[in-house]
């Protein structure tokens, strides 16, 4: 039997949501196939094993996966044949689990940091490796090469917590002269719509900046589209499968964190979305092509912005590690497109394992 390790929790402003994303995951592995452990990384960074993952109830999210921080475990990157081997100083338990499967949003969880862990550990995860989630998360250098692959994405201008200090009036008048009003502020590295504001004049904007600076050293700042909000969820290594165009229709003035994981009404999803075959295709065909172009494996989303009058779409971004939580739409999506949540998993191990398979077949002497 494949032992999985659901990696959750994370030092990073998306740890709640992880939570909820890890209990899905672990209330769906089949225990036919899979010996379940969680592994949970508490706020400080530190991790702890349980054995028996234990859900609990949760005001806002409904059942969340326990994250008990007891023990000092410790991770062996020594590289054990494929196996991360996890040690508690404490007591001198050991746990080990033969493919990593990361439920954790945000930095130092999906921006590559965790998959060098991993890497060093060689021990098959689920998901993009360390580029591929590097890039993902930066969402400057994302929009860099997707725009460089002939891509549509947004005008945008990326500007570091300095140069914001420095000249604040130079900064937000560049913004609104080159991109207009209203703008979208966010964090260059955070997702979950963390740190996310709308600006329609120079007041917000900069109450915009400050707030996400709160988040990252860096911020992007971007033109506002007048726009309908659809996502495809891609699955696959090297030959990507694109799921049906799935619909966002926010109940708030945007898909702000809000609406995403606190209010039950904040949105509505519209699966598939109502738009023709042929642009359905296009966006689809746009989705694998960004997919690859920024180095992913394992899965993503794709977030696009299809501007209303125009027919035009934009990406918006790249998600490698997307929600996965009972209303989240990576596993909505697969399932619109005959993909239940079990079997989901089940190709995301598949596709794990054969990508490990593969890394260790490499030769790594001359």
């Amino acid at each position: 039997m494949i032992t999985v390790g659901v990696l959750f929790g994370g030092k990073s402003g998306e740890h709640e949501v992880s939570l909820c994303s890890a209990a899905s995951v672990v209330a769906n592995l089949d225990p036919l196939k899979y010996r379940v452990v969680a592994i949970g990384i508490d706020r400080d960074g530190g991790w702890h094993v349980q054995d028996r993952p234990v859900l609990v109830g949760d005001r806002n999210f409904g059942k969340v996966l326990k994250l008990d921080c007891r023990g000092s475990w410790l991770a062996n990157h020594a590289g054990l044949g494929g196996i991360l081997e996890l040690f508690d100083r404490e007591s001198g338990d050991v746990c080990a689990v033969d493919v990593v499967f990361p439920a954790v949003h945000g930095t130092n969880c999906e921006d590559g940091a965790l998959q060098g862990l991993l890497e060093l550990a060689s021990v098959p995860y689920v998901g993009a490796g360390v580029a591929g989630s590097s890039i993902g998360m930066d969402k400057d250098v994302a929009k860099r090469l997707l725009r460089d692959a002939g891509l549509p994405t947004t005008p945008w201008i990326t500007v570091s917590v300095d140069e914001w200090r420095e000249g604040p009036g130079a900064v937000a008048d560049r913004a609104m002269k080159d991109l207009g009003l209203p703008l979208f502020v966010k964090p260059v590295n955070a997702g979950s719509s963390v740190g996310v504001k709308k600006a329609r004049d120079g007041v917000e904007l900069a109450e915009a900046i400050e707030f996400a600076l709160q988040y990252d050293i860096r911020i992007m700042i971007e033109t506002a589209v007048n726009c309908r909000e659809i996502e495809c969820a891609v699955l696959g290594n090297r030959k990507p499968r694109v799921s049906v165009p799935g619909e966002v229709v926010p109940k708030h003035e945007f898909y702000s964190y809000e609406a995403k994981y606190i209010d039950p009404q904040g949105a509505d999803l519209k699966i598939p979305a109502d738009i023709d075959d042929k642009l359905a295709d296009e966006i689809r065909s746009a989705a694998a092509k960004a997919f690859l172009t920024l180095r992913c494996d394992g899965m993503a989303r794709v977030d696009f912005f299809l501007e209303k009058g125009t027919g035009r779409f934009y990406i918006n971004e790249i998600n490698t590690l997307p929600g996965f939580t009972a209303i989240s739409m990576y596993p909505r999506l697969w399932e619109a497109t005959g993909l239940p949540y079990g079997a989901l998993l089940d190709k995301l191990i598949e596709l794990a394992l054969e990508r490990g398979k593969e890394k260790k077949s490499l030769r790594t002497t001359l």
